[in-house]
């Protein structure tokens, strides 16, 4: 098994072609960087929601600001488009912080905020980049998701966080 991201310990992912920096941070604070929106683990009852654009990549809902969003308005709004999902309740659980090290990026400090929401579905009508959802038990999350490479210990610790087992 991969390792889990500790506190502000860097590991090296590849995300769209470049190669960056990644450390987990626990809240309250954000660390210093770009604010890059939010993501979220949302549970449906017993079930854990993912989100795809084409049926074979799924991910969890997630997506930049909008204007001056504040970290959770951008996570609630993301879930109701991505997801057709209100947010019922909702933990902050840390950010993630990465630097881009090497690409057309490069340079550039990212970060978002991650979250564990408790939702309500809506019927699916997917209006916006997300045309499928699927609802996983949660031992199923972490084997389903696409996790870009290198990512993986920044995946078992959000899922961890969230107290989703199978991470």
């Amino acid at each position: 098994m991969d390792d889990i991201a500790a506190d502000g310990a860097d590991f090296t992912a590849f995300i769209n072609g470049q190669e960056w920096h990644v450390a987990w941070y626990p809240p309250p604070d954000p660390p210093p960087g770009t604010p890059h929106g939010a993501e979220a683990v949302c549970r449906a009852g017993d079930r854990i929601v993912v989100v795809s654009p084409d049926g074979q990549r799924w991910g969890l809902p997630a997506g930049r600001p909008e204007g001056r969003e504040q970290w959770a308005d951008t996570m609630r709004r993301e879930v109701r488009e991505e997801a057709c999902a209100e947010v019922r309740e909702c933990r902050l659980l840390g950010f993630s912080r990465g630097v881009c090290v090497r690409g057309p990026q490069e340079g550039l400090v990212l970060v978002r905020s991650m979250w564990r929401a408790e939702v309500r579905l809506d019927a699916w009508e997917p209006r916006f980049e997300m045309a499928h959802r699927r609802l996983l038990p949660a031992e199923e999350v972490f084997r389903f998701l696409t996790i870009p490479r290198g990512l993986g210990p920044f995946y078992r610790r959000l899922l961890a966080e969230a107290d989703v087992a199978g991470g």
